[in-house]
């Protein structure tokens, strides 16, 4: 008793007194997003992927190995960080331009994207590349260096995949690495931070690797010989024992299935070119990292990088995000920098919806009352803190992912179930929905699936997944 009080009173000094300590300025903050990232990087303990500077920082600060999405696709899963509301509350589930999002929904139409709360507070704000769904909605950011359109460049013809409805492909494409937008990008944001400002910023710079098309430079591709394996762990007919709305759901026809990729031997060079694209991700973030380390704000600077979403590459016979399983939902958290921990991890379940009010505690301004998140200070000071928050991801309207504890939830808008045990099964090739032994676990998960799930917004949409275009036109 003694040591967790002990504990509380040193978390109210700290959090009453951080950051706004007697003579310091308020923190910068470094933002970066990389798109399409799953878990299976070094530091989250994935023994193929080299990703040092990744790595180096989660060593520097704390990262969450138990982080979340709140939707497995770009749009929306974007769309809820920055506002710091659900995909079900919004009804933001598919895609959305920029320019709509304040259209989206009525709570929309008044309230501050994250970067215009801290803009509006005195903050200098900064953002280049892929941030919200394309960019950034016109003026959000004070100073913004845009986004390159597309997911290029890209060879005349493609190499492997040529289906409509996505980019997927994968190859040594082009020579060198100054022809990548997000090399582009990287030297903006190292621009940036060479620059003298007269405020605290808050600079978000939006990487697209490791996003299909899987094209970067041949080097990046010398690190991973195909005459090693890099597949993950797979299962035939693993979604066998799931119920049919969940196929439905999880259904990509426009992607690669593992038993083509198998048949065609080309399993193991898709894994290849998506590690060949994370390494080169990781050495732009670690030039932004490089140019704050040497800059005049590399002591008065928080660092976050998050991923909006994971990606299946061959589990469940796909090679996508857009589903509920855990490699679509589980994503990379890192934070770093002024006034936290180094070499701590954290294993409670958390959200992205979480960073919005985090960073608004760090950095000592007034909480937003509209954000759905919860600040996740108390697990920077202790990691083993009680979290009693589950994860919750949303996949269109009245389809819920939950995690907590050792367990992934699913529930479907049909109300079918899905329930893993992912200490005994972290691949969840058994669904224990119907075992009456999880009988009492199922209740309490049943208990936090969210309660409002509004209509489909007009201004989002997904025609090219068979489920959603379905849903949405029913009006169901």
């Amino acid at each position: 008793m003694k040591k967790l009080l002990i504990l509380g009173i040193l978390y109210f000094i700290m959090s009453e007194g951080f950051p706004q300590t007697k003579g310091q300025p308020s923190p910068n903050v470094l933002f970066i997003a990389i798109d399409d990232l799953n878990t299976w990087q070094g530091f989250m303990g994935h023994s193929y992927a080299q990703t040092p500077h990744m790595d180096k920082l989660a060593q520097a600060g704390t990262y969450f190995s138990n982080a979340y999405c709140q939707a497995p696709l770009c749009g929306p899963s974007r769309a809820s960080l920055m506002s710091g509301k659900r995909p079900s509350t919004t009804g933001i589930y598919g895609q959305i331009q920029d320019v709509n999002l304040r259209e989206a929904h009525p709570l929309l139409e008044e309230l501050e994207f994250l970067p215009e709360y801290f803009a509006n507070r005195g903050y200098k704000t900064m953002g280049i590349g892929k941030l919200f769904h394309q960019h950034a909605p016109e003026g959000v950011f004070e100073l913004s260096g845009g986004r390159v359109s597309g997911f290029g460049p890209k060879p005349e013809k493609r190499f492997k995949w040529d289906q409509k409805g996505t980019s997927t492909d994968w190859g040594a494409f082009p020579k060198v690495d100054s022809l990548m937008p997000d090399f582009q990008s990287a030297e903006w944001a190292v621009d940036r931070l060479g620059e003298d400002h007269d405020r605290p910023f808050f600079l978000a710079v939006g990487f697209l690797r490791p996003h299909v098309p899987w094209y970067v430079p041949p080097k990046w591709f010398e690190s991973y010989p195909l005459t090693q394996s890099f597949t993950p762990p797979y299962q035939e007919n693993d979604q066998g024992d799931v119920p049919e709305i969940a196929r439905r759901v999880a259904e990509v026809p426009m992607m690669p299935t593992t038993e083509w990729a198998k048949e065609q031997g080309e399993w193991n060079a898709i894994c290849q070119a998506y590690l060949a694209s994370v390494s080169f991700v990781d050495a732009q973030v670690g030039k932004v990292l490089k140019a704050l380390e040497s800059s005049e704000y590399a002591d008065n600077t928080l660092i976050v990088l998050w991923s909006d979403h994971g990606y299946h590459l061959g589990e469940k016979n796909r090679f996508a995000k857009h589903s509920l399983w855990e490699p679509a939902t589980h994503v990379p958290l890192v934070f770093a920098g002024r006034g936290i921990l180094p070499g701590q991890t954290c294993e409670q379940p958390v959200q992205l919806l979480d960073l919005y009010p985090t960073l608004l505690e760090l950095c000592g301004l007034p909480p937003n009352s509209q954000n759905e998140g919860t600040s996740l200070v108390p697990l920077l000071y202790n990691s083993r803190y009680f979290w009693p928050y589950p994860a919750i991801t949303t996949y269109g309207k009245g389809n819920h992912g939950i995690r907590w504890g050792n367990y992934r939830y699913i529930r479907y808008e049909d109300g079918s179930e899905e329930l893993y045990d992912l200490a005994s099964d972290p691949n969840e090739w058994k669904n224990q929905a119907p075992n009456p032994y999880f009988k009492k676990i199922l209740r309490q998960f049943r208990g936090w699936k969210p309660s409002r799930n509004e209509a489909w917004s007009s201004m989002s949409n997904y025609s090219v997944i068979p489920y959603f275009k379905e849903q949405k036109e029913s009006g169901r």
